[in-house]
């Protein structure tokens, strides 16, 4: 069998584990509320209504991250740049995602009079929305995500810090590998396909920015630690644009 196969085999059993959890309690919880509908109380048809609605998301964002790594592992993929001002948004994709954990805090730091950087619109939010997701999904209770923009060099930086478990320097490039997933206690209570870290920096590099992460103990014996997702995309000249736009 040959690295192709192999991997692709390696696929296909990661997607069929991965579609089968949620598959199983959407299914589970179907038939018992079915055939005991009149034995369950409110509060048990609420619980388990919600259990449902929860599976079927995880299901749609598996299946969406599934169509994600098809597309940008085509070489037919197009992109479609244009010129963008990160504010708006920003705020719209924080405002969502506050929405879906709305105990967690979110803070904007963003640098007045920003260039606009030279990138496919709908890509730039799926990164953005995977970033900060992330960080809600992998932080303790009740914490606070700080996203912060920058200029370094011709380059316009955003970075998404939270608390959270330690990564191992070793680690670093691992999770942005398809399907990987450090184990640690904050990840074991959050269910994940391993995929979006790895369509992350794909859509990244795809559009010549870069994408790293960093993790700094916090020195006040919490056992956490400062994740900070950083990324860079380059501030393009009329004339690099133009190039770009014929080669669309």
């Amino acid at each position: 069998m040959n690295d192709i196969e192999k991997n692709y085999e390696d696929f296909i059993s990661t997607v069929s584990h991965e579609l089968r959890t949620p598959l199983t309690s959407i299914r589970g919880f179907s038939q018992t509320m079915l055939t005991s509908w009149d034995k369950l109380d409110d509060e048990s048809k609420k619980k388990f209504i919600k259990i449902i609605e929860e599976q079927s998301n995880r299901l749609i964002h598996l299946v969406e991250n599934m169509l994600s790594v098809t597309k940008i592992q085509s070489p037919g993929t197009n992109f479609v740049f244009n010129e963008l001002n990160i504010k708006s948004p920003l705020e719209q994709i924080i405002a969502i995602v506050k929405n879906q954990y709305p105990s967690h805090n979110f803070e904007l730091s963003y640098k007045q009079n920003l260039p606009n950087i030279f990138v496919d619109k709908d890509r730039f939010q799926q990164i953005i929305t995977n970033l900060i997701e992330n960080s809600a999904k992998y932080s303790p209770e009740n914490s606070t995500t700080t996203i912060k923009t920058s200029i370094e060099n011709n380059n316009v930086i955003l970075e998404v810090s939270n608390p959270g478990i330690p990564i191992d320097e070793k680690d670093y490039d691992k999770i942005f590998t398809k399907f990987a997933r450090i184990d640690n206690p904050l990840t074991r209570k959050v269910q994940g396909s391993g995929l979006g870290l790895f369509i992350t920096k794909n859509l990244v590099e795809k559009m010549d920015g870069k994408i790293s992460v960093n993790s700094k103990s916090f020195e006040d014996n919490s056992g956490l630690a400062e994740i900070t997702f950083r990324v860079e995309f380059p501030v393009r000249s009329i004339e690099e644009q133009a190039r770009i736009k014929c080669s669309q």
